[in-house]
């Protein structure tokens, strides 16, 4: 048997190429006139020919990313047009991943030579005040989910936000989401609810039957004490205290904080307090504090084969492309209700971009069939698109057999917004629960502190 890579082997590596150098022009890593290594560098980097790499940078200089200069090399070029509109797009850097954003700017470019997309990726840091950004004309179009909308309310940005018309061919749960006072905020065009992922091998080597919709917590605990290794591995494994998890335990009490002119919450003995609870036994089932406090950790011990089950997203999924295993996902389990947070990302155009055409125009590439139909194929994240989301036909990568199992579960989809907990509260709630975690509260601190917290926001209800 020969060792020597075969043509589809050479066909994704040229292909990884042409995506990692298109993203770094894209995101500006590459900037306009710097000159690409040689040709038998790239060879040797993406362990490809020669031709291969003339092949691949043929791609790009079809794209207007690269230019020849003979007997020199290739570098960035220029912007065709001088003259070409620009449109500021502000996104969160993990959609360069998630959705492939890089490629889908670049498509956008070949259909719309005219329109030049200026990327301005936001680090985690700039979403702490990246309603500040938005008032100082800072972008065009902005790339926001449920709880950057739920920032943009209280902070009383909304008008910041032009209004669009809701898309038919997109699932309507998901423009609903995006949705205040009625008017349409911002246009959904992925999403994911929050999951089960777990390694295969690991579930059968240890003879633990895969998780299904049945299972509560007691039972995700019992398989974890099965499979944990120590010194090896963790059973199970996420970071509980990140904002897309904790209120998971939340939802799942099927209670809410009181609108004004309700009843107050007495919180001890309360479905809430229950609910705090399990995140501590979650935490503390293997005696060991959560030293990995980054929510790509939780990827990243997966895919080295140190967790062998996981709380994580469809988003998260294309961190695992490349895992030499397999793996599938399965639905949350439960504790009183079968209930799950139903992430998505929207993309808005700000009322105050100089250049709403062009923006509009953008915003509509993104959610269209084409569009769509390549975040489906080319990424483990779901299209918000209902035709691109439920495609089924030869996929050109790895994707768990359970893939579409997030058209089943869609009755147990909740937002963050739903526990009508405001912003403010919500910190202060975690900020008491990870006291209560670490062993530093006990339960009755834990639910006095909570109440006063809780009888401080009844004050201010009441004030407005």
């Amino acid at each position: 048997m020969s060792d020597r890579p075969s043509r589809t082997t050479f066909h994704d590596r040229m292909d990884e190429m042409v995506s990692v150098l298109r993203d770094d022009i894209i995101s500006g890593k590459r900037q306009v006139g710097d000159y690409l290594p040689s040709e038998r560098a790239l060879g040797k980097q993406f362990r490809i020919s020669n031709k291969s790499v003339r092949e691949a940078l043929s791609t790009l200089q079809s794209e207007g990313l690269i230019e020849k200069i003979p007997k020199v090399g290739s570098r960035v070029a220029s912007l065709p047009d001088d003259k070409a509109i620009r449109v500021r797009f502000a996104y969160h850097e993990t959609l360069v991943n998630e959705a492939d954003m890089s490629h889908l700017i670049s498509m956008f470019h070949k259909q719309y030579p005219h329109i030049r997309i200026q990327p301005v990726p936001l680090m985690s840091r700039h979403y702490n005040d990246f309603t500040q950004l938005m008032d100082a004309d800072l972008m065009d179009v902005l790339s926001v989910n449920n709880n950057d909308l739920l920032k943009i309310i209280s902070n009383d940005c909304v008008d910041l936000l032009d209004t669009q018309q809701p898309n038919p061919d997109i699932y309507p749960y998901l423009t609903k989401g995006f949705v205040i006072e009625g008017e349409l905020k911002a246009q959904p065009f992925v999403f994911s609810p929050v999951i089960l992922c777990y390694n295969k091998e690991h579930l059968a080597e240890c003879n633990v039957l895969e998780p299904d919709s049945s299972w509560t917590w007691d039972d995700l605990l019992q398989a974890a004490d099965k499979l944990t290794t120590p010194n090896e591995r963790f059973g199970f494994y996420t970071l509980l205290q990140s904002r897309n998890r904790w209120p998971v335990f939340l939802l799942q009490s099927g209670m809410k904080f009181p609108l004004p002119g309700e009843q107050p919450i007495e919180v001890k003995d309360s479905p809430w307090m229950e609910a705090i609870k399990i995140c501590r036994n979650l935490m503390t089932y293997q005696s060991l504090m959560p030293i990995f406090d980054r929510e790509e950790d939780t990827e990243e011990l997966f895919l080295q084969g140190r967790a062998s089950i996981i709380m994580t997203t469809y988003f998260r999924l294309n961190d695992l492309k490349k895992a030499p295993f397999e793996y599938d996902i399965a639905p949350l389990p439960y504790s009183t209700q079968p209930k799950t947070m139903l992430l998505s990302i929207g993309l808005a155009l700000l009322s105050t971009s100089r250049q709403k055409e062009a923006s509009k125009t953008f915003i509509d590439f993104i959610v269209s069939q084409t569009s769509q139909q390549s975040i489906r194929t080319r990424t483990l994240s779901i299209p918000a698109m209902k035709s691109a989301a439920e495609w089924s036909g030869k996929e050109t990568m790895f994707r768990p057999s359970r893939f579409h199992m997030h058209r089943e579960i869609v009755p147990t989809f909740s937002r963050f917004s739903d526990l009508n907990i405001p912003e403010e509260l919500s910190y202060q709630i975690l900020k008491e629960a990870k006291y209560f975690w670490s062993g530093l509260f006990n339960e009755d601190t834990l639910s006095s502190r909570l109440q006063e917290s809780f009888d401080e926001q009844y004050k201010l209800q009441k004030q407005h």
